[in-house]
């Protein structure tokens, strides 16, 4: 009960910064540029409550599901009707243009604050997604392994997509699930092209290949009396051989297992210093444990403001990217449905950031911010990209389109926004279905 409390209570927080921040910015360019605005509404539909002041009547609606501002004017489609100074109508396209696209603006501006805040207060990053895509671990059985990818393989492009590290080798594979996809890699001097079919991993149909980076395992939690303990393991130190063999953390784990009873020569990196310890794992049954809890070796760096700044455009403009991308997959079939997140997917998942910390949620908070900001830029009637379009119709043609091509256009935006909301929603439950109901449903 607490759970799901936390879940409802943490996406209205959510929600309600992303809509209220979005709606402010069309409010604050409307009265920059002269124009009424008669409501500012959290939610959609009915009026539960709120406070009328001046002309603005501030609500809260039944479906809390976004928000909007509704300026004189708006929605008339009359032809001959009176027009006042403060009318929508009545400003100039600049004007109007403004006023729709400022919404998106600062839902923007707050994922590039909220990220250079995060960026300030240090961020956690894995050091094997920053380095060159190499592969240091093929899991048996898996795709790569029956694409005859081999250790050493420097992955240059995936379907003719260059990938730089492996953040950008794990982004493209897990948007294609079960898709066959052509690696381009370095063997030896030469460069292959090898095909590679992946499969669907998680209830979001992730794309899975099963090769890895030189991702090295580092001791989180050193426990009392443990074996790690008695060999002067500490919090911090990362494993990088055993016996003299370089080990990654799947490699690592499994050595580990596989010697009960048998003493290791343990190589470890302590604060970029080598040691070596020695460490004999006890036996839980015919495994071995040195009951130590590892992670994947990360690195924390923090920003001056500026840097931080510089950092948070940078990465913002990725994702914008990579949104726009995954949309266009989208349409092409490339990327699979699953991957899209409804009004509970985006619940869940910020209750799951709220208890990883506020910066965890911070940065969930801006990820959500940016592809609201850039998701109402699109073309479709309702958005205010759709309303941005038809102001770029007119300025093109120099004239208003008739008050009758407005009212088909908002009502077929109205049909398109329902059908997408039901969608997401619908999706939503799919997911958190029993496996193989999931193939019930047409997507």
């Amino acid at each position: 009960m607490a759970t799901i409390l936390g879940t409802i209570l943490t996406f209205a927080v959510v929600f309600g910064i992303l809509v209220f921040l979005h709606e402010f910015g069309h409010f604050f360019m409307a009265k920059l540029v002269g124009i009424r605005v008669e409501v500012f509404s959290f939610g959609f539909g009915k009026r539960l409550f709120g406070v009328k002041k001046g002309t603005t009547d501030y609500r809260v609606s039944v479906f809390p599901m976004g928000g909007y501002v509704r300026f004189l004017g708006e929605g008339l489609f009359e032809k001959d009707r009176p027009i006042a100074p403060d009318d929508f109508a009545a400003k100039s396209r600049p004007a109007r243009f403004g006023v729709m696209a400022m919404g998106s603006v600062m839902n923007i501006l707050l994922a590039v604050v909220l990220l250079a805040i995060v960026n300030i207060g240090g961020v956690t990053v894995p050091v094997y997604q920053e380095q060159v895509p190499v592969i240091g671990w093929i899991e048996a059985g898996s795709p790569a392994a029956a694409a005859d990818l081999r250790v050493g393989d420097e992955i240059l492009n995936i379907n003719s997509r260059p990938v730089r590290t492996w953040a950008d080798v794990e982004l493209t594979v897990g948007t294609k699930p079960a898709k066959t996809l052509t690696i381009e890699v370095r063997r030896d001097g030469s460069v292959l092209s090898i095909p590679l079919l992946t499969e669907k991993r998680t209830r979001y149909e992730m794309g899975y290949a099963g090769f890895y980076g030189t991702v090295l395992a580092q001791a989180f939690m050193v426990y009392s009396g443990s074996p790690a303990e008695k060999a002067g393991v500490k919090p911090g130190d990362v494993f990088v051989s055993i016996d003299g063999e370089p080990v990654y953390f799947y490699k690592f784990v499994a050595m580990i297992e596989r010697s009960p009873d048998r003493e290791l020569v343990v190589g470890i990196e302590r604060e970029g210093r080598p040691l070596t310890l020695r460490i004999t794992p006890r036996r839980e049954g015919s495994v071995g444990k040195i009951d130590v809890s590892v992670e994947v070796q990360s690195v924390k760096r923090k920003y001056g403001p500026l840097a931080a700044l510089g950092e948070s455009f940078r990465e913002n403009k990725r994702l914008a990217f990579l949104l726009i991308r995954f949309i266009r997959d989208l349409f092409t079939g490339e990327a699979s449905t699953r991957h899209l997140g409804g009004p509970l997917e985006i619940a869940n998942f910020s209750y799951a950031a709220l208890q990883m910390g506020f910066m965890v949620l911070l940065r969930w908070v801006a990820f959500i911010s940016l592809q609201l900001g850039i998701i109402n830029l699109f073309p479709i009637p309702v958005f205010d990209g759709g309303q941005i379009f038809v102001i770029l119709i007119e300025g093109i043609f120099r004239r208003d389109l008739s008050p009758k091509l407005r009212q088909i256009w908002l009502q077929i935006g109205f049909v398109i926004f329902v059908a997408l909301i039901a969608f997401v929603i619908l999706n939503d439950f799919v997911k958190k279905l029993p496996h193989g109901w999931g193939s019930l449903v047409p997507w």
